[in-house]
């Protein structure tokens, strides 16, 4: 036996099996030199039974096994590395079709040593990547991944009634039906309980200058959410209000986006967060739109307004909806604190406050809805 470390041991050990053609992997090389470790290496038995115990784990891999236990144990194991050395796989790398493209993947040159297959797809990367630093083909094949989106809002009891099993109130009418079809005794008794219905979902989505980077991101997710699910209202915030609903409404992602930056007349411009929120509330939410609603305000927080203006419009809306949500892409950048004027005075009324840089971030978006 050669006087080495159990590492050792085992690594030379592990080698000479793979070179007679049985297949160790890695863990089990790690296992073979703890329990030399444990059992010693001084007696054939005890190194015999902590190989075959790690690395042998077929019936058919004890003959491979024992014969090159016997040419190690007695002093030949460095002969077998050296004649058989293990071929050194080839890394190649391939690239995964785009999402969308129906092509087959491209076949990969043909070698005679063993090759280890890596695969890189770019969606994985797109996925955690800022919107700020797309590429327009990344941005293309972002917007496709992101019309896979699926935005499913939280629940409400409703006044309609369903039927129930063992819960829920008494329902008198069909328990009267089943009792008249057994001879009028009330044999079965029915049950109903209130039908959970969506609650509606309001976007505020700040188109201003600032907010350019992230805003052709955001509007493509406006535009699956509208078309995802019902009871949803999207509406962009600049200089003023307007309401955009009806343009994202069309199946046509490209259409329905240029629909709607034709009918938003101050893209890019100005910020005045405090009078749209304000003028939101007075036309549309504190009057019933926002009421038990999940409100998704999608901005950096960047306001030229009175910042008290803004703090005492979220708190309206904070007391007729149902959750405030607000998405700020710069909230994912090291170091950042809402120093913002406009964005310190909202805070206190917004009950989730999460990033929204990324196709990750508004994946993590979608779950916060659906809470």
């Amino acid at each position: 036996m050669p006087d080495a470390a159990p590492e050792r041991l085992a690594v030379t050990f592990t080698r000479i099996l793979r070179g007679a053609g049985l297949d160790v992997p890695v863990g089990a090389t790690l296992q073979f030199a703890e329990a030399l470790a444990c059992a010693g290496m001084d007696r054939r038995a005890p190194v015999y039974w902590a190989g075959r115990a790690t690395l042998a784990k077929r019936p058919e891999d004890i003959e491979i096994y024992d014969r090159s236990f016997d040419a190690f144990w007695h002093g030949a194991g460095a002969a077998p590395v050296a004649a058989v050395p293990p071929d050194e796989p080839a890394l190649v790398l391939a690239f995964d079709a785009p999402v969308g493209d129906g092509g087959d993947a491209p076949d990969l040159p043909a070698s005679e040593s063993p090759s280890v297959t890596v695969r890189w797809s770019p969606a994985e990367v797109l996925r955690h990547r800022d919107f700020a630093a797309y590429t327009p083909s990344e941005f293309a094949e972002a917007r496709r991944l992101m019309d896979d989106l699926r935005v499913v809002g939280a629940v409400r009891p409703s006044r309609r009634r369903r039927p129930a099993k063992r819960r829920g109130s008494p329902d008198v009418r069909r328990t009267v039906r089943r009792a008249l079809r057994a001879g009028g005794e009330p044999i079965e008794r029915a049950y109903s309980a209130p039908a959970p219905q969506p609650r509606r979902l309001v976007l505020l989505l700040d188109v201003s200058g600032s907010m350019e980077p992230y805003a052709r991101a955001f509007v493509r997710f406006l535009h699956a959410a509208v078309v995802g699910r019902t009871r949803v209202e999207a509406f962009a915030l600049g200089t003023r209000v307007t309401r955009v609903t009806r343009e994202l409404s069309s199946r046509d992602p490209d259409a329905a986006v240029r629909a709607a930056s034709r009918r938003v007349v101050d893209w890019s411009g100005g910020t005045r967060l405090g009078a749209c929120v304000k003028r939101f509330n007075d036309e549309w939410g504190v009057r019933g739109l926002a009421r038990g609603a999940i409100v998704v305000v999608l901005s950096d927080g960047w306001d030229r307004g009175d910042p008290s203006v803004l703090a005492e419009q979220m708190a309206r809306l904070a007391r007729v909806a149902y959750r405030v949500v607000w998405v700020n892409p710069l909230k994912a950048t090291p170091g950042y604190a809402p120093l913002a004027q406009g964005m310190a005075a909202a805070l206190p009324y917004v009950d989730d406050f999460v990033e929204g840089h990324s196709l990750a971030a508004l994946e993590s978006l979608v779950e916060v809805i659906s809470r």
